[in-house]
Order: C-alpha cells, then structure tokens, then sequence
C-alpha cells in the first residue's frame, strides 16, 4: 500500500542531503537565507521541485544556486536530473502545465504505431530507380535535400506538373530514403482523397480529436494531388491548421499538384500564401533522351530484352506521360510473349496502333500549332509565337493555347515558354476565354471542334 508520510521522509531525506553537499560549497548566512528556507514538493519526471517562500527569494536561488542544486541532486540521487524552483503563487500553475505535457508525450506514444507502415511506400520508387533528365534535375535535387534534412531545407515543398510524370514517385522515393536513413522520425503519406475520407469519417463518428492527433505528431508530412481540396471549405480549414502546426514546430511539409497554388481555385488565399512559402518545383515532361533512358532503366528492372528501335518508337509516341508510356512498354512484351513473336518495331506498330495514328505522328505542341495555322491561312507559325497583338493574330495564338492545356499535359509555365516566355497568368487567361466561348457562341464551338477534329485527324 502507498505511504504518503514514507514517501515525504524519503523526500526530506533526499533534501537533506543536499542540503549537506551545498551547505559545504557556500557561505552560512547565505545557505540560511536562500538555501535552508526552500521547501521540496515533489519529484516528477526527475525533476525535484522546491517552493521558495517568496518570489524575490525565488528569483535569486534560480539566478545563483540551480547548477549548484543540479549538481548535489544528482551526486545525492541518480534519478534526480533537474531541479526547479516555484514560488508559492506560481504553485497550482507550475503542477497543472506538468499534466499536458506528460499527457502529450503518452498521444506521441500512442500514435508512433501509426507511421511508417511497411506498405505506406512503394519500394520500387526510389532516387535510384528515377531517371533524371533536364526535365526533372531541379526537382530531383529539390526532393533530395529534403530527404536528406527534412525540416530544414525547402519547406514546405510544393510538387506540381501533369499527369504520369513522376509526381508520386518522388514523394514515395522521398518516404524510403528517410525510413532507411532516419528510420526514428514519424512519416506520413496521404492522398488528398484518403485525407478527406478519414476527416468525414472522423466528424461522422465526432471524434476529430484522434483525427488531429494523427497528423499533429508527425515529422514528415506528404499529402498527394492536393488540388482536390478546392471547393471543400471544412477540409482547407483542416488543412490549415495542420500545417500551421508542423510548420511551426519545423517539421517538414511535401505536397504534390497537377497545377502550381495560384492556379488551384477556389483555395483560401491563407492557404494558399503558406504552399508558396518554401520551393515550388514544376516537373516538366521530359525529351526524348530522358524518355528512352526511363524506358530502357524499366526494361532493366523487368529483365525486358528490348530493341533500341522499339524503345525509340515507344518514346517518340508518347510526350507527355511516363505512366501511360512505361504501359506501352507491358503491352508490346506481354504480345510478343504471348504470341511468341520476336518484338520488332513492325511488330510495335501493330500492337500500339490504339495509341499511334494511322501516319504515326505523334500529338505535339508543335503540331498543335502548325494544324491551328491551317484554320487561318493569313496566319503564320512566327505570328502565333511572336510578341504582335493584332486580332487576326491574337485568336490562332489563343486556339493554339487552349488546345495545348486541353490535349497535353503540361505545366502552364512551360507552355508559356513556347509562347515567347509569357507568364503562366496569360496562358491561364487564353484557355478560360476560349473555354467560355466555347460555351456561349455556337459559331466558336463548331470551329474548336473543326480543329481539333483536324488534330486527331479524324
């Protein structure tokens, strides 16, 4: 059974002791006025904590004597680490801000189970396993600085370019370098859908307390195509919070977007101030060397025996998306496999005839352009991405635009650098008038789908 007078004549012993030690180390008068009139309390957490019997006398032991305390606590006790000093109207404070704390660290506890489950990344997508190219170098080193210091370096991380251009591979890498270097810190990787299903279920079941907790401990932060969270006002004040959170106390931040923050909408201007406070790195769509280099890195990795002419075809074919590439790939070693047939490019051709149109030409920026000129006769290549305003030029230059955001996928950034170097603002402005025209004047409907009929060649 607890005994409360044991317990206390431990303590007074323990305090006389000290007393003792530091009673040799100064002065008498002084150990009669500021040592032998403090009072101990309690040991927590080891901590010995001594009431002084006014807040002066408080003030002047914590200025001179609390290493001297430390030092005999800890030659009198092991256990004994700290040493603090309250003042008697400091008390009922003092005791009520040690709950919390010792509360926190149990949630930390208890929800460490939570991180770094073995399936939350994907082993395949490593910094080894991503090519990089021109394209993508700057993101590449971007992403890792902050998987070698995160919290440190770039944060938060804002991620944003089109569809299958890696986007999630460098979130997954970023994840596994930090679980095999800093296996300690607690990660985290969430689609932006995966984080609106948990934050409805949690306010259906009322309980956003375990919710809150799940995020507001975590060292790394990965939230994936976070342009879904437009239009979805409880969810970006959940957001904002959280990240308020983590940003203050240092802790890293890595979001991804098909789209840079300006361009997410409608996103609370808060929110969206604090995704532009560390780097934004747009992934751009790579040349056709990094494209090949990607393809025969995956053929490698496969064990593919694969013809450069073949990988050559496949990379030309496909511009803007890795992902749907990387499938072309499957599919033409899968049919010769299953045909036993040796895979050549004739052999190419044939299987990706769904993807390739009937002269093989690809669906460029360019061709976009040059199919656009031929609408309008007057109308040159040069005049669409030079720098003249007149009106016969300024429609072709924003068909051009608006075809280029509706059939590729590419950052409005880089499509802005096509056009003679034009912020991404312009580019923004050419596809939504056109897109609105498009709504309200037949006349302009029927010509958007005149051309682009010509563009599929349909």
């Amino acid at each position: 059974m607890y005994n409360r007078n044991s317990f206390m004549s431990e303590l007074q012993q323990l305090w006389s002791r000290i007393s003792e030690i530091v009673q040799t180390e100064i002065p008498a008068y002084r150990f009669d006025v500021w040592i032998k009139t403090l009072d101990p309390l309690c040991i927590k957490d080891g901590r010995l904590v001594l009431m002084a019997p006014t807040a002066t006398s408080k003030a002047v032991v914590a200025q001179n004597y609390i290493p001297m305390l430390k030092s005999a606590a800890a030659e009198a006790h092991p256990a004994v680490q700290e040493v603090d000093v309250v003042a008697p109207d400091e008390l009922e404070a003092y005791m009520n801000a040690a709950a919390p704390e010792e509360s926190k660290n149990q949630e930390k506890e208890q929800a460490k189970e939570q991180y770094n489950t073995p399936n939350m990344f994907d082993s395949r997508y490593t910094f080894d396993s991503f090519v990089v190219g021109k394209s993508n170098q700057f993101l590449y080193a971007a992403a890792k600085a902050v998987a070698d210091d995160p919290g440190v370096k770039h944060n938060p991380l804002f991620i944003y370019g089109g569809t299958g251009l890696g986007k999630t591979h460098i979130l997954h890498a970023i994840g596994n370098h930090i679980r095999v270097t800093r296996s300690e810190l607690k990660v985290l990787y969430v689609t932006s859908e995966n984080f609106i299903n948990e934050l409805v279920a949690s306010i259906s079941e009322k309980n956003t307390k375990e919710f809150r907790k799940r995020y507001r401990y975590l060292d790394v932060l990965m939230i994936d195509d976070i342009q879904f969270i437009a239009n979805k006002t409880s969810l970006q004040e959940e957001i904002f919070h959280t990240f308020n959170d983590l940003y203050n106390e240092h802790k890293q931040i890595v979001i991804s977007s098909d789209k840079p923050p300006k361009d997410i909408s409608p996103l609370e201007e808060r929110l969206r101030s604090r995704f532009e406070w560390g780097l934004l790195a747009d992934v751009q769509p790579p040349d056709l060397i990094t494209r090949m280099a990607i393809l025969q890195k995956k053929a490698y990795l496969k064990k593919f025996n694969v013809r450069d002419d073949v990988l050559e075809l496949i990379a030309s074919k496909n511009e803007s998306n890795i992902r749907e590439m990387e499938g072309m790939l499957e599919k033409v070693v899968f049919y010769a496999g299953l045909e036993q047939k040796a895979l050549t490019k004739e052999l190419a051709l044939e299987v990706l005839k769904d993807y390739i149109k009937d002269n093989t030409e690809a669906i460029t920026a360019d061709a976009i352009i040059d199919t656009v000129c031929k609408h309008y006769p007057k109308v040159t290549r040069a005049d669409v991405l030079g720098k003249k305003k007149n009106k016969e030029i300024v429609e072709p230059r924003m068909m051009s635009i608006y075809f280029i955001c509706e059939i590729l996928s590419m950052p409005l950034t880089a499509i802005g650098q096509i056009f003679g170097g034009r912020d991404h603002t312009t580019i923004m402005y050419s596809r939504d008038k056109i897109a609105e025209q498009v709504k309200n004047k037949p006349e302009i409907k029927k010509m958007v789908s005149d051309m682009r009929a010509m563009i599929y060649k349909k």
